[in-house]
């Protein structure tokens, strides 16, 4: 159920971020989401992209230095205390979330969340048990 993260380590100046992105423009790669996390001396860049295996690729031709990590998406409900509810659910079964950020509303229009976590199986198991839709990478429009 996961998909992959494509984390970039960068150099906190000035331009980092407008020539990655353009290198995946460039290179016709769509980014589905995007969050930057950043310490005193660099930079990480997380990104969801339509094609991982080709942004990888391209990102390394280009001498980044990047991982690769699973994460999860999961629809959310696009209303006041959607992503609460979501959490309740999580707080509930003590399920610990590393970090989370938003996707790009895609073309049906549900918001849609990003996971990170230590236990894929438990989170993935309580949502669904509590009716909630953890996304597919076809959902997602991602390769």
């Amino acid at each position: 159920m996961s998909v992959h993260q494509i984390s970039v380590f960068l150099e906190n100046r000035a331009g980092q971020l407008a020539q990655i992105t353009r290198l995946l423009a460039d290179n016709a790669i769509n980014m589905r989401a995007i969050n930057i996390a950043e310490t005193k001396d660099y930079g990480v860049l997380r990104l969801i992209v339509d094609n991982s295996e080709k942004a990888t690729g391209v990102l390394l031709e280009a001498g980044c230095i990047l991982n690769m990590t699973p994460v999860v998406a999961v629809v959310v409900p696009d209303e006041a205390g959607g992503l609460a509810s979501v959490l309740d659910v999580l707080a509930e079964g003590n399920i610990d979330v590393d970090y989370m950020y938003s996707m790009f509303p895609h073309a049906d229009g549900k918001a849609c969340m990003i996971f990170r976590l230590k236990d894929e199986n438990a989170f993935v198991s309580r949502l669904t048990a509590h009716g909630l839709h953890v996304a597919t990478k076809t959902e997602l429009g991602l390769a």
